[in-house]
């Protein structure tokens, strides 16, 4: 050993000791990072339904907002790496605070621009949105560029350094959708929520300040690129060859998150958690496959690099073939198979998660600009994943069921893979077997995924109802999956949401509700009804003879086609005094202030499901007030939630549980049964009597529901079996019940933990 080798190992050793240090502190700040990144989007998303709706429409304007936002601050983060006299961990301290500066009063300022966004054209919502979020998403996005740079100066490569930041930060990315959806949204709502993250976004600017100090008192001799490794260090493609590449990527990787959050989402009945667990295994697969292909790029020359992209990609092929059909075969698992599904995500994920790293590994070079590149690369790979967020969520899932998706996307992989093998420099033989491979993949994917999910629709839906295994009629668009059983039993979104029938007499839907309506007010003439559904009750209030105008609001425009091939209801669609509109029932509220009803009536969904707070809340209640003629009243479903109960009658002077809905009023309700016996005396549905009185079934259930007037005495004992149950005693039975806001969205994430 040379006098020059002694005097040169020991510092090379404690810089790689300095380095090693360095680098774990990247990673931890990096990784707190990326948590309240997370908790910001998961918040300011239901915030901004509010204003938009929750529609795909609005879904997709949002997400891909949040993306574009994303996408320019990498462009950002690029520039500023160029300049050297920018120290890195100050900046990351500054965007920190200014990050959580914004979402200290981002919902204030989100709540004061949907005041006047309201009733805006689609292009000006998409506007609108990415104003809304430009700032925060801008500031979040610069952070990756900058900190590549600066790790890449001292590392010496470019893919482990993308690779190991990309996976700390959407590590804890993934984190935080599990411990928002356990303990953050459950307990602390969205403000508080919004502070536990602007409190770790001070944290780690202080902790990037500090580390920065201490940085500065022992500084380092930036590690040169080890010798052993110069050969791969150089850009080995162009970097718009691998752009494109990035945006091919990044197209499929976030249209198979919107089809996995779909399934996830129809087999555990649309739940607000569905999203949150769904998108944290994705995020936490996207990580784990950057992690490894930073470790892999580190001991390995481009070539090997290559081959394993192009393999790694056939690999997600694999796992999108498998996915569909493994679900359908275990669906005897029941709540169970959700684990498997997850399972899936995490795999597929962690496949695509590599493609980042390693093509930042062969196109970008480790010198003053590589910060800048990858803001190119990133932004490319943003671009395909909000394309990919427009075409899949807003078109494909418009003209394309669940199983025909997967196979497309599968195909979309195979032609990424193809585009990565023809890009690729590696042996012509061996681009020759993995084309063969890949096109094999290709026949299988068209052919094998119809054929072994076939039914995997009515495998993965809930059974709660018998022969839940054989529909009758499937509608898939992209405002979700709509089910029939038996010809008259429909699910929307894999959960139960009522049956084709207007019998009164032979009542299997609790159809009695919107029959009482002459029961709460003496002239019901104007009436707006938000959720169509079934048509069932459309029409049963468009047959009230006090009824001369009935306006409803519906968010899914496939049940229009279910309920013209339901000849119970399909006249519905024609009677001249109904007018639907496809639209977000909340939107629609707020969209025409001067528009004033006797009643709104509003059977909507599970009050577990996600967004239903929308439809719940006190300031919902609040809404639909300014809606109503005086004394006019609200009904609403509860589903039987004694916190959505206790909602109602918080919120109105008047009311009482009606069955399992709420009838609600500023003014005394003015029960009269007597009246109500005469109205459904005289009802008719398509020119039939629903009542016959020459029946004495039929006046012995007149009767039935005229006593129920016994139950409406105050006192009576609070069961949920009392068919009328009054405010006061609503309360007493649901008292240290928090009542359900917009803030708390209490009635959709207690549920998940079993404190509803």
């Amino acid at each position: 050993m040379t006098s020059l080798d002694l005097t040169t190992a020991p510092d090379a050793a404690k810089r790689s000791e300095r380095l090693a240090q360095w680098t774990r502190v990247l990673c931890v700040l990096f990784f707190f990072s990326g948590f309240p990144a997370l908790i910001y989007q998961l918040t300011w998303q239901p915030q901004l339904f509010l204003i938009f709706g929750v529609n795909i429409e609005s879904v997709t304007i949002v997400v891909t907002a949040f993306m574009l936002g994303l996408g320019l601050g990498s462009l950002a983060g690029g520039w500023l790496s160029k300049r050297p006299g920018i120290p890195p961990l100050p900046l990351l301290a500054a965007i920190e605070l200014m990050t959580g500066a914004f979402g200290v009063v981002s919902l204030s300022i989100f709540d004061k621009a949907g005041e006047w966004m309201i009733g805006l054209s689609l292009p000006a919502t998409a506007a609108g949105s990415l104003a809304l979020v430009i700032v925060p998403t801008l500031l979040m996005g610069a952070t990756l560029p900058v900190l590549v740079s600066h790790l890449v100066r001292r590392s010496g490569s470019i893919g482990s350094a993308v690779g190991l930041l990309y996976h700390v930060n959407t590590l804890g990315a993934g984190a935080a959708c599990l411990v928002s959806t356990v303990l953050l949204f459950p307990f602390l709502g969205m403000s508080g929520s919004i502070y536990v993250a602007a409190a770790i976004n001070l944290t780690v600017a202080i902790g990037a300040l500090a580390a920065h100090w201490l940085d500065g008192r022992n500084p380092e001799a930036v590690i040169p690129a080890p010798a052993a490794f110069a050969e791969r260090r150089g850009p080995g493609l162009g970097l718009a060859k691998v752009s494109a590449l990035a945006v091919a990527g990044g197209f499929v990787s976030l249209s198979y998150e919107i089809f996995f959050f779909r399934t996830v989402s129809y087999a555990t009945g649309s739940s607000a958690t569905a999203f949150a667990v769904t998108l944290s295994a994705f995020l936490v697969g996207i990580a784990s496959g950057s992690r490894q292909a930073g470790e892999y790029s580190e001991t390995s020359s481009r070539a090997a690099i290559m081959r394993r992209m192009v393999d790694t990609l056939l690999m997600a092929s694999v796992a999108g073939i498998l996915f569909l059909p493994l679900l359908n075969a275990l669906a005897w698992l029941d709540s169970g198979i959700v684990g498997v599904a997850i399972l899936m995500v995490y795999l597929v994920a962690r496949f695509w998660g590599s493609l980042l790293p390693y093509l930042a590994e062969v196109s970008i070079a480790c010198d003053s600009r590589a910060g800048m590149r990858t803001a190119m690369l990133y932004l490319a790979n943003i671009l395909g994943s909000a394309a990919g967020s427009v075409l899949t969520g807003f078109v494909l899932m418009n003209y394309l069921g669940l199983v025909a998706i997967d196979a497309t996307l599968v195909l979309a992989g195979i032609g990424c893979v193809l585009l990565l093998i023809v890009t690729v420099d590696i042996p012509l033989r061996e681009k020759r077997q993995r084309a063969a491979l890949a096109a094999v993949f290709g026949i299988v994917a068209a052919f094998a995924i119809p054929r072994l999910s076939g039914d995997v629709l009515e495998n993965l839906q809930a059974k709660e109802v018998p022969g839940a295994n054989s529909f009758t009629e499937v509608v898939e668009n992209r405002s979700g999956i709509i089910t029939v059983i038996d010809h008259s039993i429909v699910f929307g979104n894999g959960m139960y949401d009522g049956r084709f029938n207007t019998d009164l007499v032979h009542d299997v839907n609790g159809i009695v509700r919107p029959y009482a309506l002459s029961l709460f007010h003496p002239a019901p003439r104007d009436v707006l009804m938000i959720g169509l559904a079934t048509g069932s009750w459309a029409q049963v209030l468009a047959n009230n003879p006090d009824v001369a105008s009935l306006t409803i609001v519906e968010i899914n425009p496939g049940y229009l086609t279910l309920i013209a091939h339901a000849p119970e209801v399909a006249s519905v669609l024609n009677n001249p005094k109904v007018k639907i509109i496809i639209d977000d029932g909340r939107r629609w509220l707020r969209a025409h202030p001067n528009r004033h009803f006797d009643a709104v009536v509003s059977n909507t969904t599970w009050y577990f499901r996600a967004s239903v707070t929308n439809l719940l809340s006190v300031e919902f209640l609040d809404l639909v007030r300014h809606h109503l003629n005086p004394g006019g009243i609200f009904f609403y479903n509860t589903t039987s939630s004694d916190r959505v109960q206790r909602t109602a009658c918080r919120a109105f002077a008047h009311g009482a549980r009606f069955t399992n809905h709420m009838v609600v009023s500023d003014t005394p309700i003015a029960w009269d049964f007597q009246r109500w016996r005469r109205t459904l005396a005289s009802y008719r549905i398509d020119g039939r009597p629903v009542f016959d009185p020459a029946r004495d079934q039929d006046r012995a259930e007149l009767d039935r529901l005229v006593s129920w007037q016994s139950s409406l005495a105050p006192g009576s004992a609070s069961t949920l079996d009392r068919p009328i149950e009054p405010c006061p005693d609503v309360l007493a039975r649901t008292a240290g019940k928090l009542v359900v806001t917009d803030d708390n969205m209490g009635s959709e994430w207690l549920h998940f933990l079993g404190l509803e």
